[in-house]
């Protein structure tokens, strides 16, 4: 390939990428959003927002200052929050989900969930990876033997 094509090339690609994601201010988060941050995040702050069209799904991420990220729907509601490996606030996920790990993981706290289009992935201290349904009836748990 000619280094023409390659330099033309990397700059269709660079700016697909710069375009999928486009820094915005907090006021233009959907209203659900700027909501879901304020009631469950006000121990921290909002150091970037995003609009996202990563995957083809126009939505919103969003980067807290204590690591935190949150995606949102284009709607507002939340996609998924990642805590790295620090606990999350769990006012947000269903009673079910919480009862589940709760029960099965007293001494682990929840650092992440994701709603797929089939499902919620949840992942906890100890590193266990959860598959819910999204009523919250567990489908994977490798520890406890449910595939």
């Amino acid at each position: 390939m000619k280094p023409n094509k390659i330099f033309t090339g990397l700059i269709f690609i660079l700016t697909l990428s710069v375009t999928a994601q486009k820094k915005i201010e907090i006021s233009e988060l959907p209203k659900e959003s700027q909501q879901f941050l304020k009631q469950y995040f006000s121990h921290t702050s909002v150091d970037i927002a995003k609009k996202d069209a990563e995957h083809g799904e126009k939505g919103y991420e969003v980067i807290l200052k204590d690591g935190t990220e949150v995606e949102f729907w284009k709607d507002g509601s939340y996609r998924e929050v990642d805590g790295e490996d620090k606990p999350i606030p769990t006012g947000f996920i269903s009673k079910e989900v919480k009862e589940y790990v709760s029960k099965h993981y007293p001494n682990e706290k929840i650092t992440h969930i994701d709603y797929g289009h089939k499902d919620l992935d949840v992942d906890l201290t100890n590193n266990i990876d959860l598959e819910f349904t999204k009523d919250g009836k567990i489908l994977k748990d490798k520890k406890n033997k449910i595939q």
